[in-house]
């Protein structure tokens, strides 16, 4: 008899291409999982083709984002986990907020509504966009710089270089004033369900030396869940920046991912 595989989502975040989760997916497989790594509306199947036509995503938002995947999920019909990262970790936690999904790990999540704190750091690695209110529209991308301070400040500049030519891609900037305008806007974007006692268990990973998504974005997202009984988990890696899902110590991470779902989330682990 053949058991079904739980299907594993994973939502990559701005500047990065759905196809950088290919080593998560791999190990995940061998684990038993079935993994499944969609785009971003508009976003080409290629990096090489991402970067030849970012006007295909510019203006896409949080809303388009998250209904997307949740066209994927549900289209599934096995509640999958859903992995995220940076603007993916918000997805993955606004999914789980509506039901749909058996468990998920929100990974450097962007900002939900409701979360006050700010770090210097972030608001170097996002300042250039967010003053021009005009990059709503358009699509943007890091240089070398930006990158390797705003994702690879914690490996070494080699390291860094290497995956600045391999994933990265023009993202749009809309999600990143949803985001950092969530707490001033009605009917926000960056809204997520924090006191859903039905949903999944979720666990909130960070970075110490993150600047996109400092450490304490992540933990006073944690405490935006303490109103819900829902299994809410977090944990911090002491010396791993933004770039912790694509640089050399990823497969880490994957593992401390796939042992939790074995011990927080035995619904949602592989059969």
């Amino acid at each position: 008899m053949t058991t079904q595989r739980t299907p594993v989502v994973f939502i990559h975040g701005l500047w990065l291409h759905s196809t950088s989760w290919q080593g998560w997916a791999d190990l995940f497989r061998d684990a038993g999982y079935e993994p499944v790594m969609p785009e971003w509306p508009g976003v080409p199947a290629t990096v090489a083709e991402a970067r030849r036509r970012p006007e295909d995503q510019a203006g896409v938002g949080l809303a388009e984002i998250s209904a997307a995947h949740a066209g994927v999920v549900r289209a599934l019909g096995t509640p999958p986990v859903l992995v995220g990262h940076s603007v993916g970790g918000f997805i993955a936690q606004h999914l789980l907020g509506q039901g749909l999904g058996a468990a998920a790990v929100a990974i450097c999540p962007g900002q939900i509504k409701g979360v006050k704190a700010v770090g210097p750091a972030q608001a170097k690695s996002t300042y250039a966009f967010l003053r021009n209110p005009g990059n709503t529209k358009r699509a943007v991308s890091l240089n070398r710089a930006q990158f390797r301070y705003a994702f690879a400040n914690a490996v070494p500049e080699e390291e860094s270089d290497a995956l600045f030519e391999r994933w990265t891609i023009p993202s749009p900037a809309r999600p990143l004033f949803q985001l950092a305008l969530g707490n001033f806007t009605p009917n926000s974007a960056a809204k997520v369900d924090t006191g859903n006692e039905s949903r999944g268990p979720l666990l909130l990973l960070s970075g110490k030396l993150d600047h996109t998504v400092p450490d304490v974005l992540t933990r006073s997202t944690f405490k935006q869940y303490r109103h819900s009984s829902a299994v809410t988990e977090y944990r911090c890696f002491a010396d791993r920046g933004h770039s912790l899902i694509v640089d050399q110590g990823w497969p880490e991470l994957a593992r401390t991912c796939l042992t939790w779902l074995r011990e927080a989330a035995p619904m949602a682990a592989a059969g």
